[in-house]
């Protein structure tokens, strides 16, 4: 099992920044392939990013390319989710995301095993 525990999330205006957070229990964290999923109210869960367990490699969906960037810190057992210049439309419920031994680049929700309660982030006009 793997608890994951989001952080960060807030209201911020339309061009402003936030950074989140997802801290996991697992002493082989180094081994999940990591994501962050959002869903907004009455809309499906989509894929923001991910980074791979094996090259730390990162892949995004083309929303937020350019605007957010995804890191990981091994010894921390933790992610991060940067993300800039943001948009009324960013406004969801932000879920971390853990896929052991996952390849980057499956958008998909499937594959991921654990999931965090997730954080709200509220982008105002």
């Amino acid at each position: 099992q793997v608890q994951l525990v989001e952080s960060g999330g807030g209201l911020v205006q339309a061009g402003g920044s936030l950074s989140l957070s997802c801290a996991a229990s697992r002493r082989t964290f180094s081994s999940y392939t990591m994501a962050w999923f959002r869903q907004a109210p009455g809309k499906e869960r989509e894929f923001v990013a991910a980074i791979s367990w094996s090259d730390g490699r990162t892949y995004y969906a083309d929303s937020v390319k350019g605007r957010f960037t995804m890191s990981r810190d091994n010894a921390k057992n933790t992610v991060y989710l940067q993300m800039n210049s943001l948009k009324p439309e960013d406004t969801a419920v932000y879920y971390c995301a853990a896929d052991y031994l996952g390849i980057v680049g499956d958008m998909s929700p499937a594959p991921y095993d654990y999931w965090g309660q997730g954080t709200q982030v509220t982008v105002s006009s």
